[in-house]
């Protein structure tokens, strides 16, 4: 019996305990459009995986129902759901030959050999490899391992894909070179992908939505530029992006602004997760939120500190700024040659950012008030 339904995966209430009392997942829903990307994103352990692998009928889920394309898949054998797999180890057979490699799940299927030929050969060209069709895995880069992998699992032509850390083993330069591959595949080919990692920059780069896990619960789901302007609590201002957080007390509050004390400070800011005054909050602000003050600019929060570092990135300068009773700030600012070029460790410099861009969330005690994630 299939369920209507607009969206082309879908989990209801799905929880999984392995020893009958811990939840790994805790009533986790999620729809997902057909041809749209979506990447499960979270730290070891969080629960993400779980759900990719109940997805793929690896693991049977202890309750909750999960669709695909609106029929339930609980009890569905996994070769029975038509869902393409990419692994990090890439789970490529070492005796076949990579055309080989990409031949057995079309044979599998039973098709014809000309017609596996001809999507063999088609799905090498479009990862830019048909000159290793002859070749042994063990011959290959793990690039093009790893390419292989992709097109294994493109080539029947699934309307479904699910990644499991499956650029965790290249290096930096190669994966973000497989970031633009995937998602460009993506784009072209229209499926519905759902992506595991815990590499942030790899998920914003990537993905249309982001579900960020946490303890077998999904903390917020978003599109990547939501997510990182805008979260929904201190865990997932801290999980995604650098990110300064300052512990304080919240002294008055309004429809659209609240007053917070850290410190001897007083900041106006925006309120998220803010329901009365007297309540303890963690302040979420960007690096690249905060500029350098001059006479003739004005933020709403203005503090004076003693600059500690100042380390060249490139096409930036990363600060960190010491300010009496609040703690060390991180600022980013872009490489312009002037303004930073004056500074030197030691100096006293006054920094300021707009309330709009400092979110007062729940609070997330910590004993260290600077935050790189």
């Amino acid at each position: 019996m299939s369920t209507p339904n607009k969206d082309y995966v879908s989990f209801q209430h799905v929880k999984k305990t392995y020893d009958g009392i811990n939840l790994v997942v805790k009533d986790f829903n999620l729809d997902i459009a057909p041809g749209e990307f979506v990447t499960m994103l979270g730290p070891s352990g969080s629960g993400k995986t779980t759900c990719l692998m109940m997805l793929a009928g690896f693991e049977t889920a202890t309750g909750g129902e999960i669709y695909i394309d609106g029929v339930p898949v609980n009890n569905l054998a996994p070769h029975k759901r038509d869902i393409g797999m990419v692994f990090q180890n890439y789970a490529l057979f070492p005796h076949m030959t990579i055309a080989e490699n990409l031949a057995f799940p079309l044979k599998v299927r039973k098709l014809d050999s000309e017609t596996v030929q001809s999507k063999v050969q088609s799905v090498l060209e479009m990862v830019e490899l048909g000159h290793v069709a002859n070749r042994y895995p063990k011959q290959l880069s793990g690039g093009q391992q790893q390419r292989v992998a992709l097109a294994r699992a493109l080539v029947f032509e699934p309307k479904l894909v699910l990644m499991d850390e499956p650029l965790g083993a290249l290096d930096k330069q190669l994966r973000e070179q497989m970031q633009m591959e995937i998602k460009h595949l993506h784009e072209k080919l229209g499926i519905t992908i759902l992506y595991v990692t815990h590499d942030q920059d790899e998920a914003l780069t990537m993905s249309d939505r982001i579900a960020v896990f946490n303890q077998g619960e999904v903390q917020q789901l978003a599109p990547p530029t939501e997510l990182y302007e805008s979260p929904s609590n201190a865990f997932v201002a801290q999980f995604i992006g650098e990110n300064n957080q300052l512990t304080g007390v919240v002294t008055h509050l309004d429809s659209t602004r609240c007053q917070v004390q850290v410190g001897k400070e007083q900041f106006r800011v925006k309120p998220v997760r803010i329901s009365e005054e007297g309540q303890r909050t963690t302040l979420s602000i960007r690096p690249e939120k905060i500029t350098l003050q001059s006479e003739n600019t004005q933020c709403d929060n203005q503090v004076s500190g003693i600059l500690r570092e100042l380390i060249y990135h490139g096409d930036h300068y990363r600060l960190v700024v010491e300010v009496e009773s609040v703690g060390n700030l991180i600022v980013k600012l872009p490489n312009d040659n002037r303004t930073q070029l004056q500074l030197t460790p030691g100096t006293i410099c006054r920094i300021g950012w707009q309330s709009e861009d400092c979110h007062a969330l729940d609070c997330l005690e910590s004993e260290s008030r600077e935050v790189a994630a």
